[in-house]
């Protein structure tokens, strides 16, 4: 069954499969070119029916393993032949399935959220600094030019992002989804704002504590483990980088009705968040059961009907394009580079499920329909000037400005 599915789907590349008797098909031609081998009987039903979710479990478990080229070849020639084999019939039933699911699927209640943030965030914090850079950035980098290193182009993203919230001192920042608070520390280092930051994640929220205070801001900056949804203050500004993709579908109207709520009369907020530009859709089965319990990468014809209901003005939307796709790239490259380590911490199986998801992500950014959208909004029609000029000449004074050294301590004395 899965190589007639290949059969009717790949139109581009080729895959050698070889079954658990030994017997080989090949199917497709050209490059990139890949051999699988499946290692037993029922595998051949199992990943026909529902590749989308069986295809990686089985890779994690060994069942299905790469005998020549490699992991990113093959998931290569699926993502370059995703539509052709969505057209195929038993594939359009599952999608159209899915599709109707996605509501109970993205269901993020006060509680649910935070063990749904827990699946992933409250791994290690070994394991994210094995491949991430020393800031702890986990979203989307920005590459001001290709030689750009990873350091480099997560410290472009975060001086991108002030260069659209029309920073003052002493204006009063709430991040929502602070990760492991380096943005947040960022902007009151740079532009000496007051900073609220909320997570769901306990390893964040320590670590988050633990670089507030290497770095001297306690008293500037603090981080709390809570929910967006109970956070009572009013703010100035509000960012949320990486965060929107954990809301979910049936929850955005209250998001935005919070944003509104917690932002004063003429404040500006930007949200940085992974969107899909084939209109709405439905996450991936083996992403979110694995990796993203809960998430969801909205299309823009979700998120604007939302905002467009409440009384917030969307000021200026910017589509980053490749930029997550290199960002991805340096986290695979370091993830090769220290995957021992990484096995040590937990095991191969792990080590499979991740490379898995790496490779996955990244080609989805080259082939997919994926990217990461900027917008800003506003709480007032005057909130902003009227054209885009700040955003660059600010921008560009604060890249030229000799920098201030930040402590990134990543909390190891907390353990």
């Amino acid at each position: 069954m899965f190589a007639r599915l290949l059969r009717a789907g790949i139109k581009t590349g080729h895959i050698a499969l070889i079954d658990h008797q030994g017997r080989r098909q090949d199917i497709g031609s050209g490059t990139p070119s890949v051999t699988l081998r499946m290692h037993d009987a029922a595998l051949s039903w199992q990943l026909g029916v529902n590749p989308w979710l069986k295809v990686g479990e089985a890779y994690m478990d060994g069942r299905l393993t790469v005998e020549a080229g490699t992991l990113y070849d093959f998931i290569d020639i699926a993502m370059r032949n995703t539509n052709a084999l969505l057209g195929v019939k038993t594939q359009k039933l599952l999608d159209v399935l899915n599709y109707t699911l996605r509501w109970l699927h993205q269901h993020n209640p006060v509680g649910a959220a935070q063990q749904h943030v827990a699946h992933h965030y409250d791994l290690s914090r070994k394991l994210f600094e094995q491949f991430l850079d020393e800031s702890m950035q986990y979203s989307c980098a920005y590459f001001p030019h290709p030689d750009a290193t990873l350091a480099e182009a997560q410290q472009a993203k975060m001086r991108h992002i002030a260069s659209k919230l029309l920073l003052q001192p002493g204006q009063r920042l709430l991040d929502i989804g602070c990760g492991w608070g380096g943005l947040g520390i960022y902007l009151a280092k740079t532009a000496g704002v007051q900073v609220t930051g909320v997570t769901l994640s306990k390893e964040q929220h320590e670590i988050a504590c633990a670089r507030v205070k290497a770095a001297g801001l306690e008293g500037q900056v603090e981080f709390k483990l809570q929910d967006y949804r109970l956070e009572p203050g009013r703010f100035d500004r509000i960012v949320s980088v990486g965060m929107f993709e954990h809301v979910g579908l049936k929850h955005f109207p209250e998001f935005f009705a919070k944003v509104e709520e917690l932002l004063v009369p003429g404040g500006v907020a930007l949200l940085h968040a992974i969107g899909r530009r084939d209109g709405p859709g439905h996450t991936n089965a083996w992403l979110r059961k694995y990796i993203f319990p809960g998430g969801y990468s909205p299309a823009l014809s979700e998120a604007l009907p939302v905002v467009e209901r409440t009384g917030l003005w969307v000021t200026d939307i910017e589509i980053l394009r490749l930029h997550y796709a290199e960002t991805i790239r340096h986290w695979r490259a370091n993830f090769a580079r220290n995957r021992d380590a990484i096995a040590r911490l937990y095991d191969e199986r792990f080590c499979r499920m991740w490379e898995f998801y790496l490779v996955g992500s990244e080609l989805s950014f080259r082939y997919d329909h994926n990217m990461v959208f900027q917008m800003q909004l506003a709480r007032g029609i005057n909130a902003v000037p009227i054209t885009r000029d700040y955003m660059f000449d600010w921008e560009r004074a604060e890249a030229a400005r000799p920098k201030a050294q930040i402590i990134w301590d990543n909390g190891q004395d907390a353990e």
